[in-house]
């Protein structure tokens, strides 16, 4: 539904099968209201991404005749999983194109889930290509040790643990996951670790023990969701997470602030010094989030997209963000599209790119 959500644009049009409530006049002139269901072509005028429920609501004008909803009258269609839909557009250009070929690709699922923790509060996510999924948030007041009385606080610990294995049964599919974080500061993670396997052996929790293997420790600053950054982050993670797509961004996003950092002029961001750059086929890697690709004003959208048709042209290489990912976010706050550099260049002046990016 994420792909779904980024190909479709305002100004499209879908079609697909709906409920429309119909009422219809008896020869007496009693009026009687039923729902049937109908096939409906709409021009798309608003669009709406729930990520909890996972469903696209798109809402627009009729633009097709049909027995039930007369011409131009508005419609609102809910698309969701295993739901067939028609889209068409003006123009299909290459960063919709690539878009369908990653949906199509089965092995681009999610594979990576994480445990962001510290004492009372964690965090189970799931991380796909494309989003960070909070599944569950486990949040627990946990009495404070006291002199000779640790009972109470032992017993909030074990609490909270269970609640995280219950988490853990409930939302992780361990034939698809290949690898399950576990990150926490101090040593609340490796009780943990120790706690789950633990109770696992006693009741004879055969998925649990089957896939110990999968589950790796980690230090993270916090149990809030950001810190999940820090881990994927980790170099000593790298090879146990090379063949998860999320490691990909991460280390590119990281390579970035290196050199940002150790050589500012092969490191550059912004529309107006990206597209500098890539006029002096510059560019070894362009870092873009989606968000940019969805803009309802054609001539914006014709601008990102020619910028990285260009950059592969020249051979440098596009990875495409999700603003719904942990690395996205970030890179939303650099202005959503940075590059890093083959050869120093100068930057263009200040005065032209701040009035080309408030464009």
């Amino acid at each position: 539904m994420w792909h779904a959500y980024n190909l479709v644009c305002v100004g499209d049009t879908l079609r697909s099968t709906t409920i429309r409530k119909v009422q219809t006049e008896s020869a007496t002139g009693s009026v009687a209201s039923n729902k049937v269901r109908t096939l409906l072509t709409i021009r798309i005028e608003a669009i709406d991404f729930d990520t909890q429920a996972c469903v696209l609501r798109v809402k627009g004008r009729n633009v097709q005749e049909n027995q039930y909803v007369k011409m131009g009258a508005y419609h609102t269609i809910d698309l969701e999983l295993n739901r067939k839909f028609t889209l068409g557009k003006l123009e299909w250009d290459s960063v919709a194109l690539e878009r369908i070929d990653l949906a199509c690709d089965a092995a681009q699922h999610a594979d990576l889930a994480a445990i962001i923790m510290h004492e009372g509060l964690a965090h189970l996510c799931l991380v796909t290509p494309n989003m960070t999924l909070v599944r569950a948030k486990v949040e627990t007041s946990i009495p404070r040790k006291r002199k000779g009385m640790c009972s109470q606080h032992d017993k909030g610990l074990t609490k909270f643990y269970d609640q995280i294995i219950q988490a853990v049964l409930r939302h992780l599919k361990f034939d698809v996951v290949k690898c399950v974080l576990i990150g926490s500061p101090g040593f609340v993670k490796d009780q943990f670790y120790e706690y789950m396997f633990t109770q696992a052996v006693k009741t004879d929790n055969k998925v649990l023990i089957e896939n110990k293997s999968k589950f790796i420790l980690a230090h993270s600053s916090s149990g809030h969701k950001h810190a999940l950054k820090e881990i994927l982050s980790d170099p000593n993670l790298a090879p146990r997470l090379a063949d998860t797509k999320a490691s990909g961004e991460v280390k590119a996003l990281d390579d970035f602030y290196q050199m940002l950092q150790n050589d500012p002029d092969r490191a550059f961001y912004g529309i107006r010094h990206v597209e500098h750059a890539s006029e002096q086929q510059a560019i070894e890697t362009l870092l873009i989030t989606d968000e940019l690709f969805r803009a309802n004003d054609v001539s914006t959208r014709k601008r990102y997209v020619s910028l990285v048709d260009d950059v592969k042209d020249n051979g440098g290489e596009v990875k495409i963000f999700s603003s719904l990912h942990v690395s996205g976010e970030q890179l939303g706050q650099l202005t959503g599209v940075a590059a890093t550099l083959r050869f120093p260049i100068p930057a263009p002046d200040d005065e032209d790119s701040s009035s080309d990016d408030n464009n």
